[in-house]
């Protein structure tokens, strides 16, 4: 196409002028008779050539050549999208160049946040159309899958993204085996796995999304130096994603990996090395490992302050308070939220955060509820206007703010919290993890306070949602297992309690060890659950494991080992007895009548004056 053009510009060249007979300079130069000029020797003897008549063919193949010129140098997206319809013009419906230019132009509205698209999908859905026309599984179509998930997945149609992006990942592991693309794939393969953990992230399925994750990290291990700046972040952002489901113990290698590479090329006083800090401090509180957490912290809050970094040092001493107060050390954590209150905008979230936490170092001290519950009436009051712009970010503090009604044994007052914070969550995507969990204090909070029914209720939906977003074998799944067995022996359901309590004993023997002493309690529902059904053998048992267990804790656990022996002696007694009796156990159902629908209401605090309360405290 580029050749007609080439050709007629070498075929254009400059006319040729006549010469003229000129008299000589010079002195000595000999006078020559002179001749006028002859109108015939004004003609050319030679001349220039004319340029050539194009054929309409050849023309239309100039005129293409130009079209597709303006489209590759187009930048701006005005310019892309008016070349494309140009170029959509000369090219054939399923000419591949239109797929790669429909692939092209939808990369590049994604890549800048096109807000609509729905257009992003239209190009997208017409490159992978004219692509799988012309080549089933090539790179380009696995990109085109590529881009047609991620456009579903911002316009929330998580099940359309899931598809189209495991066909892409099949295309990508049959290249990388055949090899014979002659591509290296593996920036694309990046891309869609990093894509298929946000989708399935998105549908709560967090235990499938980390093995992606993980591959990610792999591919990035793959194209980088070891110890370079790219493959640090890779091993940060793969830390956050453990710490976010409060899996600790896989987040602390990695993150110190992070650390490591990151000081070694970017030094210690660089902003990477704070965060890296900063998110080891998350991890060693997860870890209830509070001394190496605030170490970090401290660390982290030099380093940000070298760089000016206002809002990042602020959150640094929200979470050293946290931290001091996770220590006992309530004066200080105190102390540090003063110094922060006052560096905050009146009305922020950041200024709520610290009336929660400001409340929760009060309750602990003991003798200051009522300034605690100013405190979270103040931060209460502060999200409530802000629920239509940050609801995902309220919603969490609702949470916050529950818990410290729990710890001033205000029940009722939390589950109404909780139930708030539920109310706004379910109106958000990808938040199952965060539903699961909400609905699960609710369910413990009814427990607690008799009403077992509606505990049940929720209980019963924050397992499913709890084994969506983390797996079935998550310490957390293991928790609402064990509460859900406590509610069923409540009701006299021995039977459902004993089902309950095997799944929980199941989980947290894996998840936690079969040592540890929420397995063991666990283990010790479940002789209960037996034992109210009359299986004394199997509680005798189950409670023989209990004693075992408590035993290989040495001296520090002799009460509860003394327990746990007690309870099997008595167990022996009663199975003793039941060699004299054919009674079986009583199995009655329940009803579900009980429905609470209180609603929060905060009263209206002046902020200044909470302020003056916060420098007397």
């Amino acid at each position: 196409m580029r050749r007609a053009s080439i050709f007629l510009s070498k075929v254009l060249r400059s006319r040729i002028s006549p010469q003229t007979l000129l008299k000589p300079s010079g002195a000595k130069a000999p006078l020559l008779p002179y001749f006028p000029k002859c109108p015939s020797r004004a003609l050319h003897s030679h001349p220039s050539p004319l340029p050539p008549v194009l054929s309409p063919r050849q023309r239309k193949l100039m005129e293409k050549s130009n079209i597709e010129e303006t489209f590759e140098s187009a930048t701006s997206t005005e310019e892309i999208l008016s070349s494309v319809k140009e170029l959509e013009m000369t090219l054939n419906p399923f000419d591949k160049k239109l797929g790669l230019a429909c692939l092209k132009v939808g990369q590049h509205l994604e890549s800048i946040g096109y807000d609509h698209q729905e257009q992003v999908l239209e190009f997208a859905m017409r490159a992978l159309m004219i692509l799988e026309f012309s080549e089933k599984n090539s790179i380009s179509v696995a990109m085109a899958l590529h881009l047609v998930g991620l456009a579903c997945y911002n316009l929330k149609r998580f099940n359309d993204s899931l598809g189209h992006l495991n066909r892409a990942h099949r295309i990508i592991s049959m290249l990388e085996k055949d090899g014979s693309e002659g591509f290296d794939v593996r920036p694309v393969s990046h891309a869609v796995n990093l894509q298929l953990a946000n989708t399935k992230t998105a549908m709560g399925r967090r235990e499938e999304a980390f093995n992606n994750l993980r591959r990610c990290l792999e591919i990035k291990e793959s194209i980088f130096e070891p110890n370079s700046h790219e493959l640090g972040n890779g091993y940060r952002d793969l830390a956050e994603a453990y710490a976010a489901v409060l899996n600790f113990k896989e987040a602390l290698p990695l993150c110190l990996k992070a650390l490591e590479i990151h000081q070694g090329k970017l030094g210690q006083n660089s902003v990477e090395v704070a965060h890296d800090r900063r998110l080891l401090g998350v991890i060693y509180t997860g870890l209830e490992k509070h001394d190496k957490a605030l170490e970090e912290n401290q660390q982290s809050q030099k380093v940000l302050r070298n760089w000016g970094m206002g809002s990042d040092i602020l959150t640094a001493e929200i979470d050293a308070a946290n931290i001091q107060i996770s220590l006992g050390k309530y004066e200080e954590a105190i102390q540090t939220l003063k110094g922060v209150v006052h560096q905050t905008e009146k009305g922020s979230e950041t200024r709520a955060l610290v009336y929660i936490f400001m409340a929760k170092a009060l309750s602990n001290q003991g003798n200051a509820n009522a300034d605690s519950k100013r405190c979270l009436d103040a931060a209460q009051q502060i999200f409530k206007e802000k629920e239509d712009d940050s609801p995902g970010s309220v919603s969490e503090a609702y949470v916050d703010i529950a818990s410290v009604y729990e710890a001033l044994n205000e029940f009722d007052k939390a589950i109404d919290i909780l139930k708030r914070s539920l109310e706004i969550i379910e109106r958000l995507p990808c938040q199952q993890h965060l539903e699961g969990n909400t609905s699960a204090k609710v369910g413990w909070l009814l427990l607690l306070t008799g009403k077992v029914s509606e505990a049940v209720t929720y209980l019963e939906s924050a397992v499913e949602r709890m084994k969506e977003s983390f797996g079935p074998k998550h310490f957390g799944v293991g928790y609402i297992f064990n509460n859900l067995g406590a509610a069923y022996m409540e009701l006299d359901r021995p039977q459902t309690a004993a089902q309950m309590f095997t799944q929980a004993k199941d989980i947290m023997d894996v998840s936690l060890g079969p040592h540890h002493a929420d397995s063991i309690q666990a283990c010790q529902s479940l002789a209960n659950a037996y034992s109210a059904m009359g299986s004394y053998p199997l509680a005798l048992d189950i409670q023989k494991q209990v004693i075992d267990a408590w035993s290989s804790h040495g001296p520090r656990a002799r009460d509860e080992l003394k327990e746990a022996s007690r309870i099997y002696e008595q167990l022996k007694k009663k199975a003793l007895e039941s060699l004299k009796s054919t009674a079986s156990p009583e199995v009655r159902d329940y009803d579900d009548n009980d429905n609470d629908t209180s609603s929060i209401k905060a009263e209206e605090i002046d902020d200044a004056d909470l302020l003056k309360l916060l420098g007397k405290s």
